[in-house]
């Protein structure tokens, strides 16, 4: 029941990898940028136990597809969400988001017509404004750090990982993260991500929020570099009936700075 990526299909963006594990109701596992669903590998276990659970590499990410004229915008992503539970036969899965995979599950549920049985939003990407001095600085200069040196482009992902984190992850975590941007196509694909990135994709589907027509639980980790948590009690007070919990000294990056409270955080709401 660990984390793996055994099988593949086509998308309106592209080829992508995904795995599965467990038995029980369908949870989907929705991961954000710049990670990819290896992200979900320590609590993918403890989860498979009451639950069949999906995960997969979105367009441009981890080990799916990445190509130079590859659309992985929002935009797409949450069409490709909407995609892969058609393509599993999920009607209505539980879905836990992270990062801009909340932005992707939001709009592929608003816009896309996919059903949820519950839906876990943690530190996600849903609101503007989003993005670092750094990501808009890279944004405007794309064409520069595409052809940066492999060992300063190396450590500029390495470094960007790192900002996102307040806990120390295992050595074997963060080379599971870096590792995919680091070949030309990884490299590439990073600063693609910087380009495509553009607020109208939350903006179109702010005001929608109250409309989300199922039960919704935020999970924040307090100490996030990227995202305060002021950006997620303000998710909450846009989602009526929403519930909020927040992570102690946590940073961005929840699931694998601090699996055990994200486990238990998620008791009982997935199963309620």
């Amino acid at each position: 029941m660990e984390w793996h990526l055994a099988h593949s299909t086509d998308t309106p963006a592209g080829t992508v990898t995904w795995g599965s594990a467990g038995a029980g109701p369908p949870l989907v596992l929705a991961h954000g940028w710049p990670w990819s669903s290896v992200s979900w590998r320590r609590i993918i276990p403890a989860l498979a136990r009451s639950h069949t659970v999906y995960w997969y590499d979105m367009p441009g990410y981890g080990r799916s597809e990445k190509r130079p004229d590859q659309p992985t915008g929002l935009d797409m992503q949450g069409k490709v969400f909407a995609h892969m539970l058609t393509r599993w036969g999920l009607d209505r899965p539980g879905v836990v988001a992270h990062d801009f995979g909340g932005a992707t599950t939001l709009r592929a549920h608003l816009l896309h017509g996919a059903e949820f049985d519950r839906l876990v939003l943690m530190n996600v990407v849903a609101m503007r404004p989003w993005g670092s001095a750094f990501f808009d600085h890279v944004r405007r200069h794309v064409d520069a750090f595409t052809a940066l040196p492999p060992h300063i482009h190396e450590a500029v992902v390495r470094a960007y990982i790192d900002g996102a984190l307040v806990t120390a992850l295992p050595p074997e975590d963060t080379e599971a993260l870096v590792a995919p941007w680091l070949d030309d196509a990884g490299r590439t694909s990073f600063y693609r991500q910087f380009a495509q990135a553009d607020e109208a994709f939350t903006a179109e589907v702010e005001p929608m929020f109250g409309d989300v027509r199922r039960p919704v639980k935020i999970l924040w980790g307090e100490a996030d570099p990227w995202i305060p948590l002021a950006r997620g009690r303000a998710l909450h007070g846009l989602m009526p009936g929403s519930g909020f919990e927040t992570l102690p000294g946590i940073g961005h990056l929840p699931q694998l700075e601090a699996p055990g409270a994200v486990l238990n955080a998620l008791t009982g709401f997935l199963d309620g």
